[in-house]
């Protein structure tokens, strides 16, 4: 892709006179495959006949006509859009060892930190979990092969008000042994109970106070809700042929988050001001956004937006990152638009370090609806695994290709199969888009699916 990009370059230098030409690489792939803004071609003229007139003697040019398949002027840029059969040759080229070892040096001496994955302690993987799952570890690998250093960072949800649930439901039913299921069924009983009971609530809330002033029983219960927790995910994760290098929970940035505001307090950070009834804010109107972060509540604790102001503080301190990339839901637009705006403001974070949020969408209810945990209405991820390889087990076995494997072969390859078949399904829609969960369409096993990639 880079010679053409230099081949693009190239002929419109030498053939039209244009000098200092800045060919770019639309972030949308709808904008085509290269586009240059028309502004600044120094020595065009800007009137529409000039642009339509340049277009024609473009597309004369058989190095043009070749190579691309249309070309075309929106919003003052003038998009190049490759032909298929050029794409494919690219594919081919990046396919054989020595191309790859060219590729692998894009990233050189480059550091990307990328935040994935993100489940909450207590609760099973559902299908909810798949997208940043495996759209973050694509990432990983895509970058690793591009030869940048890349860090995997679980940032796992372990704090906040919904352990209190959990610790007064474990208390007051003296559960002394529990699994991940009794946990969630625990979490979704206490819901189902405080809306008839609304007082749990406040119940809730003094059993997290206790674990958050550190009380020897509260944080006993806790300690063990995370190990049982972090045994499932690690299981679902080896299933998966996921890795991620640290898992840092909330709980780790709690002395971090006492450092920030003891800067802002020493004046060693700028940009806190007051907000109603004794808060403390972060105005982002500079930045565009109207909505200031709150960084302090008004009773002094800190905000999940704070927690996040604390974890870039930790990742720039101990990587050094040139990009910080946040794969996590769609729903999160705004929240992640003010914390990357006020990380700036304070200066956290320089100037030239990019953080981008890649916003997927979700999987959702037959209904069109978002499946909620509270209710116990989500879909398991290990069921739709479960039902995949059983899937695939059954085509295998029907096979008369499969009359020589062994009974321990069928079941390593009904894995790969059926477990390749859920990740290709995420995979080849477009991260941002919602999908209807459909049992049929996610353990599809034909047609354009993860087996067919595999036989192929």
């Amino acid at each position: 892709m880079q010679s053409q990009k230099r081949k693009l370059a190239d002929i419109l230098t030498r053939k039209f006179g244009f000098k200092d030409l800045v060919v770019d690489v639309p972030e949308d792939y709808r904008f085509g495959d290269y586009s240059i803004n028309i502004n600044k071609i120094k020595n065009l003229s800007k009137d529409a006949g000039s642009i339509i007139k340049f277009l024609d003697d473009l597309w004369k040019e058989k190095e043009i006509s070749s190579v691309f398949e249309r070309v075309e002027t929106v919003s003052g840029y003038i998009n190049f859009y490759l032909k298929e059969e050029i794409l494919f040759e690219n594919l081919k080229k990046l396919a054989l060892e020595d191309n790859l070892s060219v590729v692998s040096h894009v990233g050189k001496g480059k550091t990307v930190v990328i935040d994935y994955s993100s489940p909450n302690i207590a609760k099973r993987f559902s299908i909810g979990h798949l997208r940043s799952t495996i759209i973050g570890q694509a990432l990983y690998n895509t970058y690793k092969s591009l030869g940048y250093r890349v860090i995997g960072d679980n940032h796992i949800g372990d704090w906040g008000t919904q352990f209190g649930k959990l610790l007064y439901m474990i208390d007051r039913e003296k559960v002394s042994e529990f699994d991940i299921d009794k946990l969630e069924e625990l979490y979704v009983r206490f819901h189902d109970e405080a809306k008839e009971s609304p007082e749990l609530e406040d119940e809730a809330r003094a059993w997290f106070k206790r674990l958050e002033d550190g009380e020897e029983r509260a944080r006993e219960i806790w300690k063990r809700c995370v190990e049982v927790s972090i045994s499932e995910f690690d299981r679902i994760y080896k299933r998966l042929g996921v890795s991620i290098d640290f898992s840092y929970g909330e709980s780790f940035y709690e002395d971090r988050m006492r450092d920030l505001v003891k800067r802002f307090d020493e004046g060693k950070l700028k940009g806190l001001s007051d907000g109603i009834d004794g808060a403390k804010i972060i105005d982002l109107s500079d930045f565009g956004i109207k909505v200031p972060l709150m960084f302090l509540k008004s009773d002094g604790t800190t905000t999940y937006a704070a927690r996040d102001l604390a974890t870039i503080d930790f990742r720039v301190k101990k990587w050094n990152p040139d990009i910080i990339i946040y794969e996590v839901g769609a729903e999160q637009s705004l929240h992640f638009q003010q914390v990357f705006a006020a990380a700036r403001k304070i200066g956290i974070v320089r100037d030239d370090v990019v953080l981008y949020h890649t916003g997927h969408g979700l999987y959702l209810s037959e209904d069109g609806k978002k499946f909620r945990t509270r209710s116990g209405g989500t879909i398991k991820l290990e069921e739709v695994l479960d039902k995949a390889v059983a899937k695939a087990k059954k085509i295998i076995k029907e096979s008369s290709t499969s009359r020589g494997f062994s009974q321990e072969e069928i079941d390593k390859l009904s894995e790969k199969v059926g477990i390749g078949a859920v990740k290709y399904f995420d995979l080849k829609h477009s991260p941002q888009s919602n999908i209807i969960f459909d049992w049929d369409k996610v353990v599809n096993l034909e047609g354009n699916s993860g087996p067919y990639i595999q036989y192929t």
